[in-house]
């Protein structure tokens, strides 16, 4: 079995290409190693698969990769390759998240027409509802996202439905809540939260940290990635959060708990594009994927603290 991951350097790239690898298949990773945050991070993530002999590398943008060449032969392609942050989505950076994140997709999506259609899993955000008024979020809940970000995610989810519609081609679109756990992205809150308290600086919490998350662990994460691939409806959406809707002051008390460490916390306002709350009905991944989190909050930041204390 050949499987194709983009941006597998990346945090959630990088985990599932280890888990596929050690499920007996053939990966071949494609990214570009875009500078949203720096290369040596990414090298870390890929240092496991490096000298796997079923793992190859390819260094291209999917804009300009000879893709139909590389899909040939995959049985799934896992398209989790994007321009990431909501926050810096805004202004001039838009162009980065077009490129990244619409062209780049349907640039894969057409590849795969010609590559015998294999299974399309796409990584989407749960960046697309924006902010809605009734909780839990449901896949067919109005999507209005409140950034530049989640309007190119969820893009990327209508060119999927079409190609789905108009060629067969079979895609699945996921839409992530908040993912964490080791290798997570320096930008994201609970990197820069657990890295302060082993540094013992501060960290900026943007808005009265009584804004509500739907965290989830990213073994959870690639345990529905995978299952997508298998038993996912084409054409589907699926949302695949951790099952706790949680306050980010009660995050910052459990993080004081695992680190043993006195957060000091400097609060500013709220920042634009920062969703309220989020928290996602996953009834449909049940059904369909068999998907159920594992991984309660305490546990994977207790993991999380271990990776980030062996950091430099």
């Amino acid at each position: 079995m050949k499987a194709v991951v983009t941006g597998a350097a990346g945090f959630i790239g990088s985990h599932l290409a280890s888990s596929l690898l050690e499920a007996g298949q053939e990966v071949l990773g494609i990214d570009c190693f875009t500078d949203y945050y720096p290369r040596a991070l990414k090298e870390a993530n890929l240092a496991p698969l490096r000298d796997h002999a079923r793992f190859r590398l390819v260094e291209e943008r999917l804009q300009d990769a000879e893709l139909p060449r590389h899909l040939e032969g995959a049985s799934a392609v896992f398209h989790l390759a994007a321009q990431a942050g909501v926050r810096a989505s805004w202004g001039r950076e838009f162009a980065h998240y077009t490129e990244h994140n619409v062209l780049a997709t349907q640039r894969l999506l057409e590849a795969a027409l010609e590559a015998g259609r294999p299974r399309i899993v796409y990584a989407s955000s749960s960046s697309v509802y924006g902010d809605a008024p009734v909780l839990p979020l449901r896949e067919d809940s109005p999507c209005r996202p409140v950034s530049p970000y989640g309007v190119t995610k969820l893009a990327g989810e209508h060119l999927a439905l079409l190609y789905h519609r108009n060629h067969g081609l079979p895609t699945v679109s996921l839409r992530f809540f908040t993912v964490y756990g080791p290798r997570q992205r320096p930008d994201m809150a609970f990197h820069r939260f657990l890295k302060a308290a082993r540094d013992e600086q501060p960290i900026t919490l943007f808005g009265d940290g009584s804004q509500t998350r739907d965290f989830t662990y990213v073994d959870d994460i690639v345990t529905a990635v995978r299952a997508a691939a298998l038993s996912g409806r084409p054409g589907c959406v699926y949302n695949v959060g951790g099952g706790e809707r949680v306050a980010l002051n009660e995050v910052l008390r459990l993080i004081e708990s695992v680190t043993d460490k006195h957060l000091q916390v400097q609060r500013r306002e709220p920042q634009m594009g920062d969703m309220k709350d989020t928290f996602a009905d996953t009834s449909a991944a049940s059904r369909d994927l068999g998907f159920r989190s594992t991984v309660g909050l305490a546990e994977g930041l207790a993991r999380e603290w271990q990776w980030i204390r062996g950091l430099a």
